[in-house]
């Protein structure tokens, strides 16, 4: 019996697994932690945003970004929806696409993983930290010292996959075994960042700010042009700024960031609103309440916090009673509120990213089987290569994909060989 090695019980490298079993492949699955799929246990909220229905070769960014395009044609969305019903998980799908397990419960995605795994009889070694990995005729795995694991050397592997991912989420375990391992092989390395993560500010006003949440428009330039602009939540927060927004613009702010570029954000506190109609608007109240301050008429459009800092920083007096509220004030207060410009010093960092941009660098990668094009029978799938998918269950749609395709690509070339 042909026998593979796994390094990472995470979504790409539990769904080659299961495959590989599948196809009569003995498998062994090594897992640092003590307990498998960490990261798709926390994956939205607690939900686990799977895939999306409308995924597409644009919703992945790669230095080579031609690489996903063959992986989404031949395992799209409906093809991981035949895979996920054939191990017990059906689809609730949104109008936006986002699809999640019919039990909104990652849990039950693990659950229903680890069910597939004992019934298939794959070997699964928890705390297990594989720490270097060799080849002569066929490949070799040592697990460090200090791991729970009681056998320290591994041996005979027909073929190794590398499913570690990355950094992200050090404290679930993150980290850069994978690039190390690909290293040790000759491959080379796009340089790694943070991405689907909060941005600090080079201002004190968030602090001031911390706790407040709107429903906004965050538009970030890069050296002074404009790069995107994306609408939803957005959080001051005692370090910098968060939200859905601020992940959706986030991998160009990091990039930009390790390329030493100026990163500069605006934000539209009230993007529903044209300038004029909001400026009527807003003399109207003051018109109809003269004796009220202008901290009290804003705060019926503004959380109170945003209302008085906003002043604040247009130097109008918050106390100011509403009668002497003109309209070049008032002109003033909206230009800040919808254009509001704070400068990017740096990310929230790898232990509160959702996802790591960068990794093995996928020139070196066959995009049909994963297959490294330096050594023979090894492959490396899911976030350890440098394919980083926007936020909407695009980078699980990946993960998933390769796992599947590199372990049927395993299956062909050990059938070729009998």
């Amino acid at each position: 019996m042909k026998k593979v090695a796994i390094i990472g019980a995470g979504a790409a490298g539990l769904t080659a697994s299961i495959i590989l079993a599948r196809n009569n492949i003995k498998v062994d699955l090594f897992e640092q932690n003590t307990k498998n799929g960490k990261k798709i246990l926390v994956s939205g909220n607690g939900h686990c945003n799977i895939t999306n229905k409308f995924v597409s070769k644009s919703n992945y960014i790669s230095a080579n970004p031609n690489f996903v395009e063959p992986t989404l044609k031949r395992f799209g969305y409906h093809e991981l929806e035949r895979f996920m019903n054939s191990i017990g998980i059906l689809f609730s799908t949104k109008e936006d696409g986002r699809t999640f397990p019919l039990s909104f419960e990652a849990k039950s995605v693990v659950t229903a993983y680890e069910e597939a795994l004992l019934l298939l009889d794959v070997t699964v070694f928890n705390d297990c930290k594989i720490e270097s990995v060799q080849k002569e005729t066929n490949f070799s795995l040592t697990c460090e010292v200090a791991s729970g694991c009681k056998v320290q050397t591994f041996k005979d592997y027909d073929a190794l996959i590398v499913a570690t991912g990355l950094l992200a989420y050090p404290q679930l375990g993150g980290n850069e075994d994978g690039l190390h391992f690909a290293s040790s092989f000759g491959h080379s390395l796009i340089p790694t960042y943070p991405s689907l993560v909060g941005l600090h500010l080079d201002s004190s006003l968030h602090e001031e700010l911390s706790g407040v949440k709107i429903d906004g428009e965050v538009t970030i330039f890069v050296d002074g042009l404009k790069e995107k602009t994306m609408q939803g939540d957005l959080l001051f927060t005692k370090y910098g700024i968060s939200g859905l927004a601020i992940f959706d613009i986030s991998q160009i702010a990091s990039q930009a960031l390790v390329n030493f570029q100026n990163v500069e954000i605006s934000l539209n506190l009230l993007k529903d609103f044209n300038a004029q109609s909001l400026s009527a608007q807003i003399l109207n109240l003051c018109k109809a309440l003269p004796q009220n301050k202008i901290s009290t008429v804003l705060g019926a459009i503004l959380p109170a916090k945003l209302a008085f800092i906003a002043l604040k920083e247009t130097r109008i007096d918050a106390n100011t009673e509403a009668l002497h509220v003109n309209t070049k004030m008032v002109k003033t207060l909206i230009n800040k509120l919808q254009n509001w410009k704070f400068k990017v010093t740096n990310t929230h960092g790898f232990s509160h990213a959702e996802v790591c941009g960068g990794g093995v660098d996928t020139l070196e990668i066959d995009e049909k089987t994963f297959e490294s094009k330096k050594t023979k029978s090894l492959y490396f799938i899911g976030e350890v290569l440098d394919v980083l998918g926007e936020r909407g269950g695009y980078n699980f749609q990946f993960a998933f994909a390769s796992g599947v395709l590199c372990a049927e690509a395993i299956t062909k070339d050990f059938s070729s060989k009998k």
